[in-house]
Formats: structure tokens, C-alpha cells, sequence
């Protein structure tokens, strides 16, 4: 399809060069809040620390990196994701059984939602404004309205379902479950539609929106099993490192990254054909895998060394490691400012990194307001164009709001230019 696209902002060519630095260590209020889990307001620019001891959500501003406000969660926050269209936080209390709805403009409590025992995952459907929770003892995902804050569905599962992810191509959620099976649930009609079984203890999912695939990693027999998302069945089975516990897409280059808790390594598979195309050598315990679209990096959270690996996702190596705070578990990126924020559970702290400041920051970054962006300017995509939302995902269709666009670069290593727009239809 052929389209045609106003800017918003100056583009700016990246490339894999630029190095990361600690910034800042964001000291959390409480001493002993145990931070788990990251989410990103692309709205408002804030982020979010869910923190498990303390049962509650510190707000992060985005543009200082002050905590500006603490959210009241539930006890044991587990999960965080956000709405885009409402402009709403969600976060799973595992021990009291709801799902807290924060505003993301006014950091309040606007409902506080009862789902089934002990939630533990979340993934938002922007298609369908719905947020999705797995009951991981009742065996279940509850689907929440986006507009209502309101059950409009259970969907059964298989025992314990653990894991979730949202495959825009075919509008359908994933769900990996202690039964060795894949449920896959229509994201229209929230009906299950598949059953997908798998290798021992299915633990982390995620979604290669470029062929319309699905990556399920299989804790207890070290492999990732690739799902088709046209058919619902296993077309292959690729070996990895001992306990894969983390995944995430390189849609830049067309590479899914397996982070190996056991084996200190991150396994590299092309998303083409399913191979392992190399394995980066990590140590420690590499927990948690975010993919920054802006800069082609991935970013690998280490819990025992307490150390973040900057990874080219061109070249698949490493190209420096970060020391943070104690036991990292969570990462999420701030594409506003251009900084990754990491999630350190045993220090109390959120580190903050940044990429060198020659030639990518974007200008006009503190224009953020505390409402939604007025859409003003129409945006379609031209040929060798993708649109990501602001956490990386890639977007088929995207709706009114704001967006990055990267023209595609691959002829020339994957580098591309990256600019921020707004979308109206």
C-alpha cells in the first residue's frame, strides 16, 4: 500500500553506535518497596514501578524523573500495562484477587476491578479497547472493557496460565498455561479458537508481527516453540539455553532474542526460518528482555550480576554492560526522553539509562501535556514505512494518536530514520 505522511517532528538517523550511561538511580520513598514491574504512559510521559512489598505504584515523571506520585495498588502488585485509548494504567494485585485502574492523568484510582484468584499477567488489545488478566488458580482469563472497567468475559484455560501476548495480525491473545498447552483466545468474540500444545512449562510468549508468528518458551526442555498465527500449530521447535524465561522481537531485522536464566545467554533466532543464528554470552541470570525499535538495541536485565547488556541488534553482540541497582527485573523504555528504565527489585531503586545525546534526541520533547494529543496531523504509512507505538510494538493499523515511524533501512544494516507523528483518520 502506498500512502503519504506529514511530519511532526524532525527525523534523526540512528544507529547502533551511540553508546548507553547511567543517567540517574530513581530512590524509591519506601526502603524495602521491591520494585517487579515497568510500565510506560506514552501520553502523559511517565512510567510506572509496581512495587511488591509495599503494595503500591510509584509515578515517575518522565521529563525529571521525579516521583510524583504513590498509587495505592493491593497487596503484591504482580502485572502493569497501559491503555492507550482511556489513558489508563492496570495493575494486578495477586493476593487480593483485582485488577487496580489508575488514571493516567490525574494518578488516581478510578475503579478497582475483581477478577479471578490470584492475577498475575496482563496484555492490553488495542483493537478492541480490552485489557486482558490471567487467574492463574482458576484457570482462566478474565477480559476487562477499557471503556467500562468492567468483566465482559472468563475465558477457561489451562491450569495456572502464567503468560500473555497480543498478536496484532490475526487479533487474537496467547496464553501459556502449566497444562503444556498455548490457549489462544479471539480477541473479538473472546472464545478460546485453539489449543496449541507444547514442550514443559510454557513461560514467556511473544508475538513476530513482520510473517505473523507466535514464540512460546519452553522453561523445562529448553527450546522455544514458533506458533504460526494463521493456523494455530507448532511449525517448529528451536533449541536454546538451559531455563528460557524471557523473549522479545527485533522488527527491525526480522530476530526474536531468548534470554536463558540458567545458561547466562541470550540464544539469537531468525525470524525467517526459525534458526539460531548466534548466542551472546551474558552470565549471571539474564531475566528480562526489552527491544529499543529507535536505536535497534535490546536490552537484557541481569538479576544476579545486577548489570543491564546493551546489545547491537544488528550485529548481535554486546556492546557494554551497565551496572544498576540489586536483582534488575523489569525494563521499559521512554522513547519522549530517549531513556530506559530499569526496575531493580533488591535495592528499592529504578536506574535510568540514556543513550549519548549526540545526534538522537528529538526536539520538542517537553511539549508533552497532561491530556491526550490532539490528533493534527493526518499520517499514513508509505511503502518501506512501520509505525510503532511506544512500547516498541509494531502497529498494522494504527488509530488516532501518537506514533513513531521508522523508514526501513535494511540494505544499509537495518538503520532507518526515525520520526515521531501524530495520527487522525
Amino acid at each position: 500500500m502506498k500512502y503519504a505522511f506529514v511530519l511532526l517532528a524532525v527525523g534523526c538517523l540512528v544507529t547502533a553506535a551511540y553508546p548507553q550511561w547511567l543517567e540517574t538511580t530513581i530512590q524509591l520513598p519506601e526502603s524495602s518497596s521491591a520494585p517487579q514491574f515497568l510500565c510506560y504512559n506514552s501520553v502523559d510521559n511517565k512510567i510506572y514501578s509496581a512495587n511488591q512489598v509495599t503494595g503500591d505504584v510509584a509515578v515517575i515523571d518522565g521529563a525529571s524523573n521525579q516521583v510524583i506520585a504513590m498509587v495505592p495498588a493491593g497487596t503484591c502488585p504482580q502485572a502493569m500495562c497501559y491503555n492507550s485509548e482511556d489513558n489508563r494504567v492496570y495493575c494486578a494485585d495477586y493476593d487480593d484477587s483485582i485488577v487496580t485502574v489508575i488514571d493516567g492523568a490525574n494518578n488516581q484510582v478510578i475503579a478497582t476491578v475483581a477478577v479471578g484468584t490470584y492475577p498475575s499477567a496482563l496484555c492490553y488489545n488495542p483493537q478492541d479497547n480490552k485489557v486482558y488478566c490471567t487467574n492463574t488458580y482458576d484457570a482462566s482469563v478474565a477480559v476487562i472493557d477499557g471503556l467500562s472497567n468492567a468483566v465482559i468475559a472468563t475465558v477457561p484455560t489451562g491450569h495456572m496460565p502464567a503468560a500473555l501476548c497480543y498478536n496484532p495480525q490475526n487479533n487474537r491473545v496467547y496464553c501459556a498455561t502449566a497444562d503444556d498447552i498455548v490457549t489462544v483466545i479471539d480477541g473479538v468474540s473472546d472464545t478460546v479458537v485453539a489449543s496449541v500444545a507444547v514442550p514443559a512449562w510454557p513461560s514467556a510468549l511473544c508475538s513476530n508481527t513482520e510473517l505473523n508468528k507466535v514464540y512460546c518458551t519452553n522453561y523445562a526442555s529448553y527450546s522455544v516453540s514458533v506458533i504460526d498465527g494463521a493456523s494455530d500449530l507448532v511449525i517448529d521447535t528451536v533449541p536454546v539455553g538451559a531455563e528460557p524465561s524471557a523473549l522479545c522481537y527485533n522488527a527491525a531485522v526480522n530476530k526474536v532474542y531468548c534470554a536463558n536464566e540458567s545458561s547466562g545467554s541470550i540464544t539469537v533466532i531468525e525470524g525467517t526460518n526459525d534458526e539460531v543464528i548466534a548466542t551472546i554470552a551474558t552470565g549471571g541470570r539474564p531475566v528480562a528482555l526489552f527491544y529499543c525499535w529507535r536505536n535497534i538495541k535490546v536490552f537484557c536485565a541481569d538479576y544476579a550480576s545486577g548489570s543491564v547488556a546493551v546489545i547491537d541488534g544488528v550485529r548481535d553482540h554486546v556492546l557494554r554492560s551497565i551496572s544498576v541497582g540489586a536483582g534488575p527485573r523489569d525494563i521499559c523504555y521512554n522513547p519522549v526522553e530517549n531513556r530506559t528504565y530499569v526496575a531493580n527489585y533488591g535495592s528499592n531503586s529504578i536506574s535510568v539509562l540514556r543513550d549519548s545525546i549526540q545526534g538522537i534526541e528529538e526536539g520538542g520533547r517537553h511539549q508533552i501535556s497532561s491530556r491526550r494529543p490532539d490528533p493534527t496531523v493526518i499520517l499514513s504509512l508509505i511503502d518501506g514505512a512501520v509505525a510503532f507505538d511506544a512500547m516498541g510494538r509494531r502497529v498494522a493499523s494504527p488509530k488516532s494518536g501518537v506514533y513513531f515511524v521508522r523508514d526501513e533501512g535494511r540494505g544499509t544494516g537495518g538503520v532507518g530514520r526515525t520520526r515521531k507523528v501524530v495520527i487522525t483518520k
